[in-house]
C-alpha cells in the first residue's frame, strides 16, 4: 500500500543479489484481476489521508487481533492465485517471501491446499501483528520483536522468529545486512531464487553510515548538506523530523509544526508525494519542507529526533540511525497499535498531548544517559538477518 512494504522487499532482494542469488520483487496488488489492486490502493490512500475514521472502522472489523471471528482476506487474495503460481513456475523460485498481509493470506492459502510447491516465509513488518498477517499455511513468520513472534506462535501454533526489522545497511554502520556481508551469513549460498512479494515496488535512497552526538554538523560522518541547510534555515535550533509517510497523511501536521517551531525546534516535515500538503506547510513560519527525499540516511543522522505517526519503516530506519523516536497523533488502526507497542517496548516515547511531546523532545534531543539508553534500546532490536532465516527455511523445505 504505502512504500514501507516495498522498501522491505527491495532490501531483502538487495541482500539476496549481493549473495549472488536471483530475486524478483512483485506487487501483489498488480496480480489481482479487474483493476482491483489499483482500486484498493486508491481507496486506502483516500481513507488514510482524508477519512481516517473510515480506516479505523475497517481495521476494527477486519484486522484487529482478538477472539471474535472476523472476515478473512483470503477470498480476495485467492484472486491472484493463478498469476502468482505462474510466476513461481516461470522464475523457478525456491521460496516466496510475503512482506504484505494480503500476500501472506495468498501464500498461506496456497500452501495449505498443496498448490504452492515451495516454502512461504512471511516477513511481518508491523510491531503490532494484526490478524490478516496470520495464516497457518505459511511455513514461517519473521517478526520485528520477540513479543510479536510469541503472538504468532500462540495464534497459529506455527514457527515464528524475531530477527528484528529489515533496514538497509546505509542507515547504520554495523549490524544485520551491513556492507560487506550482503546481509547473508556464511553458508547461505545454497539458496537459489528468492521471490519477494510486496504491496508495491519501491526503493529507499542510499547514503553514508555512522552517527554521533547531537548538535554538531560533524556527527553525520557523511554529506554535510543537511546540517548546513539546517544551520542556514534554523539558526542552530535542533532539527526534529516529522514524517507523514509516502502519502503525506497525518493529523494536524501544521499544528504540530507550529508547536515545535514556537518552542525552539526546527520542524523538518516529510510530506511524501503530497505536494498540496507541502505547499501548505511551507507557508508556516520556521518550518522546513524539503519535498521528496532520496538520501534518508543522511537526513536522519542530521536530525535530533523523529516525531512519528505510524510505527512503520521510517521509525525503524530512525532507530537504526541512532535517532530517538516519539510517537504522536498516530494514524488509526495499525499505526496507533504500533506506536503504543513501540513505547511499551521502551524503544520510543508515546506522547498523548502537546505538553508530553515537548517534554519528550526536550529530554531526547539533549546528549546524556537517557538519550544514550533510548538509542541502545533501538539498536537492540536488530539482532539478526531475516534473509538468513529465509535461506534456512528454503534449504529445509520449510522452517528450520
Amino acid at each position: 500500500m504505502g512504500s514501507g512494504h516495498d522498501t522491505v522487499a527491495a532490501e531483502l532482494a538487495r541482500r539476496a543479489r549481493a549473495a549472488g542469488k536471483e530475486a524478483q520483487v512483485v506487487d501483489v496488488l498488480a496480480l489481482l484481476p479487474y483493476g482491483l489492486g489499483d482500486g484498493l490502493r486508491g481507496f486506502y490512500q483516500t481513507a488514510v489521508r482524508h477519512c481516517p475514521w473510515v480506516y479505523a472502522g475497517i481495521y476494527d472489523f477486519f484486522l484487529r487481533p482478538g477472539p471474535r471471528p472476523r472476515p478473512s482476506g483470503t477470498p480476495l487474495a485467492r484472486l491472484a492465485s493463478g498469476r502468482l503460481l505462474r510466476l513461481v513456475r516461470e522464475t523457478r523460485a525456491d521460496v516466496v517471501v510475503p512482506v504484505f498481509h494480503l500476500a501472506a493470506q495468498l501464500t498461506g492459502h496456497l500452501r495449505a491446499h498443496g498448490a504452492l510447491p515451495v516454502p512461504s516465509v512471511v516477513v511481518v513488518v508491523d510491531f503490532a501483528v494484526h490478524r490478516q498477517w496470520l495464516h497457518p499455511g505459511n511455513d514461517l513468520h519473521l517478526c520485528v520483536t520477540d513479543e510479536a513472534a510469541d503472538e504468532v506462535r500462540d495464534a497459529l501454533g506455527r514457527p515464528a522468529e524475531a530477527p528484528g526489522p529489515v533496514v538497509a545497511p546505509d542507515f547504520f554502520g554495523t549490524g544485520p545486512g551491513a556492507a560487506g556481508s550482503g546481509g547473508v551469513e556464511p553458508g547461505a549460498s545454497e539458496a537459489g531464487t528468492v521471490g519477494s512479494w510486496a504491496s508495491g515496488v519501491g526503493s529507499v535512497g542510499s547514503g553514508a553510515s555512522g552517527a554521533g552526538s547531537v548538535g554538531s554538523a560533524a556527527r553525520t560522518g557523511g554529506s554535510a548538506g543537511w546540517p548546513d541547510r539546517f544551520e542556514r534555515f534554523g539558526g542552530g535550533r535542533p532539527a526534529v523530523l516529522l514524517s507523514a509517510g509516502a502519502w503525506g497523511a497525518g493529523a494536524d501536521l501544521a499544528g504540530t509544526a507550529r508547536l515545535l517551531a514556537g518552542h525552539g525546534f526546527l520542524p523538518v516535515v516529510l510530506c511524501g508525494r503530497n505536494e498540496r500538503l507541502r505547499r501548505a506547510l511551507s507557508a508556516v513560519p520556521g518550518v522546513l519542507t524539503p519535498g521528496w527525499v532520496t538520501d534518508m540516511p543522511e537526513l536522519l543522522r542530521a536530525c535530533a529526533a523523529l516525531v512519528d505517526n505510524a510505527a512503520g519503516q521510517t521509525a525503524v530506519q530512525a532507530l537504526a540511525a541512532s535517532l530517538p523516536v516519539v510517537g504522536y497523533r498516530p494514524l488509526p488502526g495499525h499505526g496507533a497499535e504500533g506506536v503504543r507497542r513501540m513505547a511499551a517496548l521502551g524503544v520510543s516515547d508515546h506522547a498523548p498531548d502537546e505538553a508530553a511531546l515537548l517534554r519528550s523532545l526536550s529530554r531526547l534531543t539533549t546528549d546524556g544517559p537517557e538519550r544514550a539508553r533510548r538509542i541502545a534500546a533501538g539498536h537492540a532490536l536488530f539482532r539478526g538477518d531475516a534473509l538468513t532465516h529465509v535461506v534456512r527455511a528454503t534449504a529445509a523445505g520449510g522452517p528450520a
